[in-house]
């Protein structure tokens, strides 16, 4: 079943100017972006900063409010489109959508015990008080590998692995149907990503969780994902299985991005082939394919007309891509261990 639909989800920041704030452009963050997320699957939205992988996300948990689109959320056999909800409204679906945030260092509160920052959602939501919520607390605490006594301490008292573990507490808190993992283990040792990652695929079982994983590196959602969504410059240009994406990319952009991932192997010798050029302007994005003055490939009409975002797959799963020559190039792509 389809736990969440986005739907030509947009979302500009104006530019203004002068004493009486005149709006003189938009700034495109995202510009058009749709996919689904399977209930119990998990989803990877990866690219460069600054594509939009982020405003999308807060987009979806109404953090900020989108310019247009629609994002449904089927729950409890309702369907509920949180674009249109303001105030109130929303707050009985917000619990069913939590995110963990990049960096544990700031978002917790470094007042506030773990004890309370882990049961603050219980609390405010009516769930439990008193020892009913210590108790809940404690659960939490040993499903993501801390022990319960650690809930009268201070976030300042853990390492940044520790500290993710207490967010992804909070973020199950309230037994959510979807959760948004904003880049969260960019921030931690490469010692520690591995036994986030092992964490929350066992969570995912164990809560029967839906994942929404952002991420800027490839190598990290290689395992974790059922399926990845290239974005580039507020659009996705590419959507596939995991395994697909990476052994058979069709847009040049998913291919530099795969060029750069790391490989194990000590005896591996390749030139590093960085992309060429910077990321446009979103307030001013070039004509036709956004991509085309960084593709080695680029031909004319990619500079003049937007390639269509269409399913070139050949099996019985679905690969979508925005690229004129999605079915004449051959793209380097790495083998799934």
């Amino acid at each position: 079943m389809t736990l969440l639909e986005v739907k030509n989800l947009k979302k500009y920041f104006p530019i203004t100017k002068g004493f009486f704030r005149k709006v003189v452009g938009l700034v495109k963050a995202v510009d058009g972006v749709s996919f689904e997320i399977e209930e119990g699957e998990t989803l990877a939205l990866v690219g460069e900063s600054g594509c939009g992988k982020t405003t999308t996300a807060k987009c979806i948990l109404r953090a900020i409010d989108p310019t247009e689109g629609d994002i449904i959320l089927r729950v409890d056999g309702k369907e509920v489109n949180l674009a249109k909800l303001q105030g109130e409204e929303l707050k009985p679906y917000r619990r069913y959508i939590q995110m963990v945030f990049q960096n544990p260092y700031t978002s917790l509160n470094p007042r506030m015990k773990v004890k309370d920052i882990v049961g603050e959602p219980l609390l405010v939501n009516g769930i439990a008080k008193g020892k009913e919520l210590e108790d809940m607390v404690a659960e939490l605490l040993q499903a993501v590998g801390l022990r319960p006594e650690y809930m009268v301490r201070y976030p300042h008292a853990f390492s940044g692995g520790q500290r993710q573990r207490i967010v992804i507490a909070r973020a199950l808190a309230l037994r959510p149907k979807l959760v948004v993992c904003d880049e969260p283990v960019a921030a931690l040792d490469v010692s520690i990503r591995a036994q986030i990652l092992n964490l929350l695929m066992d969570l995912q079982e164990q809560f029967k969780l839906t994942y929404l994983f952002i991420s800027h590196d490839l190598s990290v959602v290689e395992h974790i994902s059922d399926r990845v969504a290239v974005m580039y410059l507020g659009r996705i240009v590419e959507l596939a299985r995991t395994e697909e994406l990476f052994e058979n990319p069709k847009h040049p952009y998913t291919e530099t991005l795969l060029v750069a991932v790391p490989k194990p192997d000590p005896d591996f010798r390749e030139e590093l082939r960085a992309i060429e050029g910077e990321v446009p302007n979103p307030a001013n994005p070039p004509s036709g394919c956004h991509f085309h003055l960084r593709c080695p490939y680029a031909k004319k009409i990619c500079e003049e007309v937007y390639p269509e975002y269409r399913n070139v797959g050949t099996g019985e799963e679905p690969h979508y891509v925005a690229c004129h020559f999605a079915e004449q190039l051959t793209l380097r792509g790495i083998k799934i261990s």
